[in-house]
């Protein structure tokens, strides 16, 4: 096996915020993975109960449609936490990996596996974790979702309600905007589909992916309501540029946008503006397709956006690749892996969403608990 240059560079971009701030650290196959939350306001009220659900969404062996690795991803708070309730210091928190078969990776320790980060990780560190991807590995979204946890805890105080949903996969769409759908139902299936004849299209369709051994993306809507105006600056720190910049630092993700995205780019002005009115003494929009944001800022309308997906990279198929000598060569990695991460990321999605508008409300100083 070659022997990669020692380079001696530091991993930047392990913490995500302003005031509401998230480091996380660990590997998919490591002892564990966790985090510290800087900025957690004291005196909130710390459901575990809430917290652990918002985590066993995310969980892998939840489905049929996910991947068979199974973990309990229990956390536990180490600090920042007494009788329940914020103390307004750093709160740190771990999850224990319990289940790796670090041994399924073994074939690829100098291989680099088509569309995932292991020739990129060798080139700037000179170094990577072939188990599971490392740091590189969407276990590391446990700590995101855990951060969005207690950031909810906070915003369900003042009414905002963030839901994501799984609005296509591979060729099938739902066809309706969000507001034709009871996002309440997200749930109720295990795609996080909120129409049941399609989700049943979408179960159908991943399983006859998995069973070719292949992978299928998808895109998942997200709408954030009960956001009060005047969140976000105008610059480079616009709301939409803030929410987009977390999305995109989601595994897999390929694509966002909000409001009519790319197809308002269609539209003429006299169709896209978003005509204002009054209704019982607020200021309203007769359309949104602005997405609750103009100028970089909330205007009070519902928040809505969408994540693409792309196809999970690691399939079971043999694939032609090179290992760390350049050779070309025939690689089939083995291990647990999701045919579609779309019903997984719901959650991740939504949390990602949280820590945002916590951390804008913060930096507004809008929160008075």
């Amino acid at each position: 096996m070659a022997v990669a240059a020692a380079k001696e560079v530091v991993m930047a971009g392990n913490s995500f915020g302003h005031i509401f701030r998230l480091t996380t650290f660990g590997e998919s196959h490591g002892i564990a993975v966790g985090g510290i939350i800087d900025g957690m306001p004291s005196g909130v009220e710390i459901d575990m109960n809430f917290i652990q659900s918002e985590l066993d969404r995310r969980k892998p062996g939840q489905s049929r449609v996910s991947t068979p690795r199974k973990e309990d991803d229990e956390l536990r708070v180490l600090s920042g936490v007494i009788n329940s309730r914020s103390t307004g210091t750093p709160i740190a928190f771990e999850v224990l990996n319990t289940n790796q078969h670090s041994n399924d990776y073994d074939n690829i320790v100098d291989i680099f596996r088509p569309s995932h980060a292991d020739y990129t990780y060798i080139e700037k560190y000179g170094i990577r974790d072939h188990r599971g991807g490392g740091r590189s590995s969407a276990r590391e979204t446990i700590s995101r979702v855990a951060g969005g946890a207690f950031a909810k805890l906070v915003l369900q105080k003042y009414g905002i309600k963030i839901r994501a949903y799984t609005s296509s996969v591979g060729p099938l769409s739902l066809d309706k905007p969000y507001t034709s759908y009871n996002l309440d139902t997200v749930d109720d299936n295990i795609v996080r589909c909120p129409d049941a004849a399609m989700a049943s299209k979408m179960i159908d369709y991943i399983d006859s992916v998995r069973t070719e051994l292949d992978s299928v993306g998808g895109v998942i809507t997200c709408v954030i309501s009960g956001v009060a105006p005047g969140l976000g600056d105008p610059c480079f720190d616009k709301l939409h540029a803030l929410l987009a910049h977390a999305m995109m630092s989601i595994n897999a993700v390929k694509g966002f946008e909000y409001g009519s995205g790319f197809e308002g780019s269609k539209m003429r002005g006299s169709e896209h503006n978003d005509i204002f009115f009054t209704q019982d003494g607020r200021v309203r929009t007769r359309t949104n397709y602005s997405g609750g944001i103009q100028g970089g800022i909330s205007n009070g309308e519902d928040i809505y956006m969408r994540i693409a997906f792309k196809p999970t990279a690691t399939i079971l198929r043999e694939q032609m690749t090179i290992n760390a000598r350049h050779e070309e060569v025939v690689t089939q990695v083995k291990g647990r892996h999701d045919p579609c991460v779309v019903p997984r990321a719901v959650p991740i999605v939504e949390a990602m969403a949280a820590m945002v508008i916590l951390d804008a409300m913060l930096m507004q100083e809008t929160v008075r608990l």
